[in-house]
């Protein structure tokens, strides 16, 4: 894996029609499929920031691939390719996004986010501590932050637009914004994915604390689309050193988040500009997690 490459901000393919700009992705029509571009833009608390973490994109098109690559027998998925100039061509634009954007299927994007929590963190830990439960599902009392969960829960959310904020909320509500036999096998799929990434994973030293997945629709049949499984989508923990009642260091985007929550920033634009010593450690993190989930298992001697 080549690392520090320039930081990316915005991508740039005359060639192609660009249909938008995500949080951290921009998106090209490549009119039977489309090119995906993994940007070194970060977000938080819904907010991009203007400050890129270097070589995040790449991470984050290698990591994505792999997953897609791992759980493919579990349910069909968008990835077509990530190698540009055999499926498009020799186009100069595309040098600069070479490792950081991948081809896939069109589909259309259901308008809500599977999220699946096996350790109790984030807006879980403070909806459980106001109610002991989370998105209506009743959760053991007495548990601290960061406590494993006695299996899996699966917790969806609204998918907001840019600058706005998710909303945690019941199987029930997706029920009615997607139908019941569709949010079923959602629900089946994301926590299947869930098990098995997250034995996978912690045999290479990560605890898979929480995660989303993203589904569409194509030819009526449900994919798994967006990213999967990195560190934008998902909370990482080191194995080593894990002690629930309280907050976990990690290999994903916390650090940013932890640096923010310090700040009088009320969580909207403009954002703040990162210091160079969090920008240096969460490139760090997010490089450390994808060389411990691809490369090969450590074993104890």
């Amino acid at each position: 894996m080549n690392f520090m490459n320039p930081p990316l901000l915005n991508s740039t393919v005359p060639e192609l029609p660009l249909l938008g700009r995500g949080k951290v992705r921009d998106i090209y029509d490549l009119q039977d499929a489309l090119l995906i571009v993994a940007t070194d833009r970060i977000s938080c608390f819904d907010v991009v920031l203007p400050t890129p973490i270097p070589d995040k994109g790449t991470v984050l098109t290698q990591m994505s691939q792999f997953w897609f690559q791992q759980t493919g027998d579990i349910v069909r998925n968008h990835f077509l390719s990530i190698d540009l100039e055999d499926a498009i061509g020799h186009w100069q634009s595309l040098q600069p996004l070479k490792g950081r954007a991948m081809i896939v299927k069109k589909a259309m994007p259901l308008p809500i986010e599977a999220v699946v929590r096996g350790y109790l963190s984030g807006s879980a830990w403070k909806e459980y501590q106001q109610s002991g439960a989370v998105c209506g599902i009743s959760l053991p009392p007495g548990l601290r932050e960061s406590d494993k969960l006695p299996s899996p829960v699966f917790t969806p959310s609204t998918k907001a637009p840019q600058g706005q904020h998710d909303e945690n909320i019941s199987f029930e509500r997706m029920v009615t914004i997607i139908g019941r036999d569709r949010a079923e096998a959602v629900r089946n799929i994301s926590l299947q994915l869930y098990a098995e990434a997250a034995a996978y994973a912690v045999n290479r030293g990560i605890i898979i604390a929480d995660t989303k997945f993203e589904f569409g629709v194509r030819k009526d049949e449900l994919i798994l689309i967006d990213e999967v499984l990195t560190p934008d989508s998902s909370r990482f923990w080191p194995v080593d050193g894990y002690m629930p009642g309280g907050p976990q260091p990690s290999f994903d985007k916390q650090y940013v988040r932890d640096y923010l929550e310090s700040l009088r920033w009320p969580k909207q634009l403009p954002a703040p500009e990162l210091p160079p010593e969090v920008v240096r450690k969460t490139t760090e993190n997010y490089r450390e997690a994808l060389t411990r989930l691809t490369g090969p298992v450590k074993r104890e001697n």
